[in-house]
């Protein structure tokens, strides 16, 4: 070894969830150490949220001025993709974290650049440095592991000899494919589908196995932005699975050919209607051919190389946590797992939550009124968007998942384009607004939003949840006029208050 340094606290992973948890525990005194295999901000900062949003906003931003009578004769041109990708490289800095690690150093953590892996002794890590240096730590209170998932690529045959874009692949990219195959119609896939078609792309087919698109949200979401790609020109073919990908290339030293992508519309999920918008004559393609094909169809959790096996692990690869983040099973309590890489809610925003919930288990922080930290929220507040247009933007339960939990629930809706604030907006701000009550306890358990702009309204939906806001309360919460947030004036309404 070429060192060994003690400590109180080692984190390895410096995403969000690691960032979080380092800082606050170096804010209460602890001495930590940083273990970051890559760039010092994660995946969110280079490869996912930052860059996917950057690349989204400006066909967004175009779309919203086609709205606007007196601004849509200004749009006389299409998005400008070199522009588009300059900005997303300077929004991650040209892949570099020289601006992120003083946010880290500047509290104290040590940054210990490498690859982390558990000894399998309590609270010892041996990291391994790029020129093949290796140096040991010790913790005298805690391991955090914080080092996220990866993209999932199914094993489709010759899907993976294709070369398929990923996540990183495409929010990377520096053209625009003209024909683009996306695999996946979950937040990722129908994200970046949007993105790329509005960037250039001619041609844009999301292939989805479910029955509908963004098929955890309300149906109504998923049907909503089924529409939108339509009228963008994006085929959406759901109830879809892929059999085969091939992709030619005649010679090694040559760019990489064209893609094939062949199709199974034999798969239909039990108990549904499986229609597709896949050709004007009604006639599903049996094949595909693009210049690019995107995997999108989930996450998988970045733990093989941790040496988790002495301590135990979920047969898909996440670590199981308790209500205070600690590792199910392992003895002593020092081994903790926060972000994506518990599986809890694969969402930045969650991972930053629990990270700082196992901060204050670690240091023993208490709140105000002297209670212990504890995980009160991963499973029936989180709230969520996707970037789409319309956007959905979603907190708590569905009104499928609450009557599954066994909840007396009644869901109401409005039009999300139904208040003067959407009007004043511009023309044909279509969605849906709704809402999901607990009837025992006249409390909100979930809601959901869809049309532009949309993740502005979410938070105060997150607050009623978390607070338990009775309605008689929530009645009392006016909205300012004229704003878009006169639809939960028109929900309570319609609920009959």
């Amino acid at each position: 070894m070429d060192e060994d340094t003690n400590v109180d606290v080692i984190v390895i992973g410096a995403g969000p969830a690691g960032e979080n948890v380092a800082g606050r525990c170096a804010d209460a005194g602890l001495a930590v150490a940083v273990v970051e295999r890559e760039l010092v901000g994660g995946e969110c900062s280079y490869w996912g949220c930052i860059p996917s949003k950057t690349l989204i906003r400006p066909g967004e931003v175009l779309a919203a001025a086609r709205r606007v009578p007196g601004a849509v004769s200004a749009v006389i041109g299409t998005a400008d993709a070199v522009a588009a990708f300059a900005r997303r490289d300077w929004m991650v800095s040209d892949y570099s974290d020289e601006s992120q690690v003083p946010w880290l150093t500047d509290k104290g953590v040590e940054l210990v650049r490498g690859v982390g892996r558990l000894t399998g002794r309590p609270r010892e890590v041996e990291v391994t440095a790029a020129d093949g240096a290796r140096r040991l730590l010790r913790a005298s209170r805690a391991v955090v592991v914080a080092t996220g998932t990866r993209a999932t690529i199914p094993p489709i045959p010759g899907l993976a000899d294709a070369q398929p874009w990923d996540n990183r692949t495409a929010t990377g990219a520096h053209t625009v494919p003209r024909r683009l195959v996306v695999l996946g119609g979950g937040a990722v896939g129908a994200e970046l589908a949007q993105a790329f078609r509005r960037l250039g792309s001619e041609k844009v087919t999301l292939v989805e196995g479910s029955p509908r698109l963004l098929a955890r949200e309300e149906e109504f979401a998923g049907e909503q932005v089924a529409v939108s790609f339509a009228a963008d020109g994006i085929t959406v073919l759901v109830g879809t699975r892929v059999s085969e990908v091939r992709r030619a290339r005649t010679d090694v030293d040559q760019p990489l050919g064209p893609v094939t992508v062949t199709l199974d519309r034999g798969h239909r999920p039990a108990g549904t209607d499986v229609n597709t918008s896949a050709a004007a004559d009604g006639e599903a393609p049996t094949s595909l051919e693009a210049d690019e094909i995107l995997v999108a169809a989930g996450r998988t959790p970045a733990t093989a190389e941790l040496g988790l096996a002495a301590f135990g692990l979920r047969p898909d690869g996440f670590i199981e946590v308790d209500d205070q983040l600690r590792a199910v099973g392992v003895a002593d309590g020092w081994l903790y797992a926060v972000g994506d890489v518990n599986g809890r809610a694969l969402l930045t925003h969650m991972g930053k939550y629990q990270a700082r919930i196992a901060a204050d288990v670690i240091t023993g922080r208490r709140d105000p009124a002297g209670q212990a930290a504890r995980d009160v929220a991963d499973g029936s507040a989180v709230p969520r968007v996707t970037f789409t247009d319309p956007q959905v933007s979603a907190v708590g339960l569905t009104e499928r998942a609450a009557r599954a939990a066994g909840l007396s629930v009644r869901a109401v809706s409005v039009a999300t384009g139904g208040v003067a604030g959407a009007s004043v907006r511009g023309e044909g701000t279509a969605g849906t607004s709704m809402i999901v009550v607990d009837e025992a306890r006249r409390v909100l358990v979930g809601a959901t939003f869809t049309g532009p702009d949309t993740q502005e309204l979410v938070h105060a939906a997150t607050v009623a949840i978390v607070g338990e806001v009775p309605l008689e309360r929530l009645w009392h919460a006016v909205p300012s006029f004229p704003t878009v947030s006169e639809v939960w004036l028109r929900l309570l309404e319609e609920y009959g208050l």
